[in-house]
């Protein structure tokens, strides 16, 4: 069987148009549909409005000049960008910030504590169903926590080739300097597996092809503040548990 070629696989993830042979091969193929979907969290991440704005440039540090001219034997500096403008020296060295985790334990404790009292608060139901060529559906509701008035649905739907996705129907207002996350979290809300941004309304998220989901029965919606930081939050406006 021959997969879909790096190119096809960008493209699907750009949600183009595939060849008819390629985007059938897409849809029976569970190894490609998941490095479409890996590659769609950059694409996604690009569609909110607040990542996708430029910055400001960052001249680079004085060690790139000396390694080019390691490299090459050449003496290299930057040029003046105008002629106007003299070169007064190499430039200065941007600040490189660390990722660092935003965990912290009384925060673990409260989402522990926020975890309990939504156990058996979102109705779960198991059905069948043709749709989608999927066999199985466990519809999962999400409720609100604290004072949020965001609310959903999430279904996770178990395809003929046993590839599963999550359908996520959400109810929440649009954000101006921030965006949800999709996330499933264990028991303990210690491990947490993120899925991928998302935005009010309808949008299926492919999920990964060697999670136990048994291990992950919490499904939580975050709001992500634009810092770079991969963790969670901390901040859920919508949670449910999908029960065994």
């Amino acid at each position: 069987m021959q997969h879909c070629t790096p190119e096809q696989l960008a493209l699907a993830a750009l949600r183009e148009p595939l060849p008819a042979d390629d985007a059938a091969h897409l849809e029976s193929c569970a190894e490609c549909r998941a490095e479409v979907a890996s590659l769609q969290r950059s694409v996604d991440a690009l569609a909110v409005p607040q990542l996708a704005a430029p910055g400001a440039s960052v001249p680079p540090p004085p060690r790139v000049w000396d390694a080019i001219a390691a490299a090459t034997g050449v003496s290299a500096v930057p040029l003046a960008t105008t002629a106007t403008t003299p070169v007064v020296g190499p430039p200065p060295e941007a600040t490189v910030l660390p990722f660092r985790s935003r965990r912290r334990p009384w925060l673990l404790v409260a989402a522990a504590a926020v975890a309990g009292v939504v156990i058996g608060a979102g109705a779960v139901a198991v059905l069948d169903r043709d749709e989608d060529g999927g066999d199985a559906v466990t519809t999962v509701a999400l409720d609100p926590l604290a004072d949020n008035d965001a609310s959903g649905r999430a279904e996770v739907i178990v395809r003929e080739d046993g590839s599963r996705v999550v359908e996520l129907d959400l109810d929440a207002e649009a954000l101006e300097d921030s965006y949800y996350e999709l996330w499933l979290i264990d028991s303990d809300v210690v491990g947490m597996v993120p899925l991928g941004i998302v935005q009010p309304g309808s949008q299926t998220v492919e999920l990964p092809a060697d999670l136990e989901l048994g291990d992950f029965p919490i499904v939580d919606v975050s709001v992500e503040p634009l810092d770079g930081d991969p963790t969670h939050s901390g901040v859920s406006v919508a949670r449910g548990v999908i029960e065994s």
